[in-house]
């Protein structure tokens, strides 16, 4: 594991293969860690890929600098961190691969500085979220998966995330890939990640923000306008 200081962060990774390899920044999504990618960054980098798996904020060893920094989760400072750790590891081009959280940080990168991306692999689909629309409802079928979203907009559930953020968790792996065999020991290796002093709060306004609520937590300033999707 590596780190890098940006402004905000300073940010944990995972680098395998070559210095001078081709290379491919892996990202994560919710509730996850770089253990995403321990069956791909190895078959990567064994041809010459070089291969950086960060922690994204509230993840793992990444940490805030500042105790004063709001936490925020949302999608423009996900975006940002990537290419925060691009500029002071001073990596020109890479091909960004990532799935939901990390995957709207690719698309970002790719939207904003199409310059720095040489390719994008974007998991689910393009990832950028238009929270101009986000209150317009789905289909009933869509809605209920979201219930976990719906609980996070409450103060019980932010207490649940806190109290409860490993069997919450798990809970989620299991309802999202029910054909999905892991035991006790391969999930505690992501879920270490979880306790991270921030993984809560990150997590939590994240899921707010994105349907229009922008205070980061009661004592600190608003955070930043939302990007929106264009498309």
């Amino acid at each position: 594991m590596k780190t890098i200081l940006n402004a905000t962060l300073e940010i944990a990774y995972e680098e395998v293969g070559p210095a001078d390899g081709p290379l491919v920044i892996l990202t994560h999504g919710f509730p996850d860690d770089v253990h995403a990618y321990d069956g791909v960054a190895p078959p990567l980098a064994d041809p010459g890929w070089r291969v950086i798996v960060p922690y994204l904020r509230g993840y793992g060893p990444t940490r805030f600098r500042d105790p004063a920094t709001p936490r925020s989760g949302q999608q423009g400072a996900l975006g940002h961190d990537l290419l925060s750790l691009m500029d002071v590891l001073g990596l020109g081009r890479a091909v960004l691969a990532g799935y939901d959280w990390g995957g709207r940080a690719a698309c970002i990168v790719a939207a904003l500085w199409p310059e720095r991306v040489a390719g994008l692999v974007s998991i689910t689909g393009y990832n950028i979220q238009n929270v101009a629309t986000a209150l317009q409802p789905a289909s009933p079928d869509a809605e209920y998966r979201y219930w976990y979203q719906w609980y996070f907009h409450t103060e019980r559930g932010r207490a649940g995330l806190s109290a409860n953020r490993r069997p919450f968790c798990r809970k989620l792996w299991e309802l999202w890939s029910p054909n999905y065999r892991f035991d006790d020991a391969e999930y505690e290796r992501t879920a270490n990640s979880f306790d991270n002093p921030d993984f809560v709060e990150v997590a939590i306004h994240s899921y707010r923000h994105r349907y229009g609520r922008r205070r980061v937590t009661p004592h600190s300033s608003p955070s930043r306008p939302s990007l929106q999707n264009s498309r």
